[in-house]
């Protein structure tokens, strides 16, 4: 069970990852990093990836954290529906997110003149809390609804103020949560891609956007793998403090008793109103757009994705059928792998528990830019010449599938009862048996969250994706929306905007049948 993650993960993230790094500080390779470091346009945007990770991190904890605690006071079924609907934004495909605000921008006159928002900072920073709203409401939410209120009840009789007892005793117990949203959110951030690339325009550049710009537009790899290294040492420790931050995250408790949270209707009518303009206005847009014709309303533009246009090398529905068939390959695969993997992590020996617990959560920190460009790098020899293999896209989506399958069965499997697997024992059943019989059937829903979670999450992934050569009716509908976007055109954006329409469905119901799914997520993402 150890070989197959290994062999996996090694072949197709170590061994890439670990070209670029050996390519970033070899040779040509160390001095390009130097030069980097002493340019000045490089440091500035080194530091311009670090300040806007800051800063979106902490307007998303300021607008998300208040619905983190009226989400936590909810109902099961309530807190079920709440969720599925903040989900949503955080697996849409970056290009259609991108997209919806472009058109936002366009509508409400905010792409020009003296509050232009289009190709600023502040897009940018938007669009991170539209992505990571979700992250706070999940993971403060489902800790801040474990909580036993009684506590904070005790201080309230005991003469503290409402105030007094959240800042002494409620948040206390809330800040590991908090913690670990915190550094989940800053590293998204911090290897942002599609939103920059897009709404940033070509004055804001943060490394990631830096290291396509070096490979694709530049064609310098070398200079490109010297980007690639600083930003891998970055998300390194980003990784590392995300995972002792998720270990100090304790379990949610599930009892039935009161939890502190914000009790007044206005409060959760603000939320209600917050979490509707900032997740709702630009998917509506989009919808709007898709069916805007310019002399009226109509399916013209949804009509027109089974047409071939100049800038895509086949129709916008073959393009899409690729993203589902990639999908449900990447998914079957995430599965597999991620599976085996948490069973070592929850039964495997000391070495490999850890070894697993931090070395497969890489794939989901490392920028998927650099992954794609690793493979890139890497995979171009034989005996693993591979890039130009129609199988290498779902493999690079199954690499970032396979974290949340791990991270939603782990702790399903480590919630079971050992008596129960004692019992198993006394009674005959062997270890294979006990595996198979009880841990898979009681993991069996953590994987089918977790391969909903791959599934949306390769539905619209296009870090890796753009790097990967691939046949021209190969390509995926997140690089088609992209292409569609960058040309202007009315006819194109229409096209482009009931390609993005399509996407975000099929996204909404794969998070749904998440959701549905109730228990296996509490505390997870």
């Amino acid at each position: 069970m150890v070989l197959l993650p290994i062999m996996f993960i090694g072949l197709f993230f170590l061994f890439p990852v670990g070209t670029v790094v050996g390519r970033g500080l070899g040779g040509e390779g160390l001095d390009a990093v130097g030069e980097l470091m002493r340019s000045s346009r490089q440091r500035s945007v080194l530091w311009f990836t670090f300040w806007q990770a800051v800063v979106s991190t902490v307007l998303t904890l300021a607008v998300a954290l208040p619905a983190a605690a009226t989400v936590g006071g909810l109902s099961d079924r309530a807190r079920r529906v709440v969720r599925s609907l903040v989900t949503v934004p955080f697996v849409l495909p970056t290009v259609v997110v991108a997209g919806a605000f472009d058109e936002l921008f366009f509508a409400t006159g905010l792409d020009s003149g003296a509050f232009r928002l289009r190709h600023t900072v502040w897009a940018i920073l938007i669009a991170h809390i539209f992505f990571n709203y979700a992250v706070v409401v999940r993971v403060v939410g489902t800790a801040w609804a474990g909580l036993d209120g009684r506590q904070a009840e005790a201080a309230r009789v005991l003469g503290a103020s409402r105030w007094w007892a959240w800042r002494e005793v409620t948040l206390p117990l809330l800040r590991p949560a908090i913690s670990s949203a915190s550094a989940i959110v800053f590293l998204f951030s911090f290897t942002s891609f599609g939103a920059v690339l897009i709404l940033g325009g070509p004055r804001r550049a943060t490394l990631e956007t830096e290291i396509y710009r070096y490979a694709v537009s530049r064609t310098d790899l070398t200079g490109a793998a010297a980007l690639a290294v600083v930003q891998l040492a970055a998300v390194l420790a980003l990784v590392a403090v995300s995972t002792w931050l998720e270990r100090r995250r304790p379990a949610p408790i599930r009892m039935a008793r009161s939890t502190p949270t914000l009790r007044s209707r206005s409060g959760r009518w603000i939320n209600a109103v917050v979490a509707s303009a900032l997740l709702g206005v630009p998917l509506a847009v989009l919808v709007e757009r898709s069916f805007s014709t310019g002399t009226g309303y109509g399916l013209g533009h949804y009509e027109a994705l089974g047409t071939r246009v100049r800038q895509l090398p086949a129709p916008a529905t073959t393009a899409l059928w690729n993203s589902v068939h990639y999908a449900v390959l990447a998914t079957a695969l995430a599965v597999l792998i991620g599976v085996v993997a948490s069973v070592v992590v929850v039964h495997g020996r000391s070495g490999w528990r850890r070894l697993f617990d931090l070395g497969l959560t890489l794939p989901l920190g490392t920028s998927a830019v650099t992954i794609g460009f690793g493979m890139l790098v890497a995979l171009d020899e034989p005996p693993v010449d591979f890039r130009t293999r129609w199988w290498i896209i779902p493999v690079a989506h199954a690499l970032v599938g396979v974290p949340f399958v791990v991270r939603t069965m782990v702790p399903l499997l480590r919630s079971i009862d050992p008596s129960i697997r004692e019992a198993a024992a006394v009674l005959g059943a062997s270890r294979r048996r006990i595996r198979r019989e009880i841990d898979l059937v009681i993991g069996a829903r953590g994987a089918l969250v977790g391969g909903g979670f791959a599934f949306a999450v390769s539905l619209g992934e296009f870090g890796a994706t753009s790097f990967l050569p691939r046949r021209p009716d190969d390509v995926t509908a997140p690089v088609a929306l992209f292409r569609l976007l960058s040309t202007p055109g009315d006819l194109l954006r229409g096209q482009a905007m009931a390609l993005a329409v399509v996407l975000m469905v099929l996204v909404s119901v794969s998070v749904f049948v998440i959701e549905s799914s109730h228990g296996t997520t509490e505390g997870s993402l």
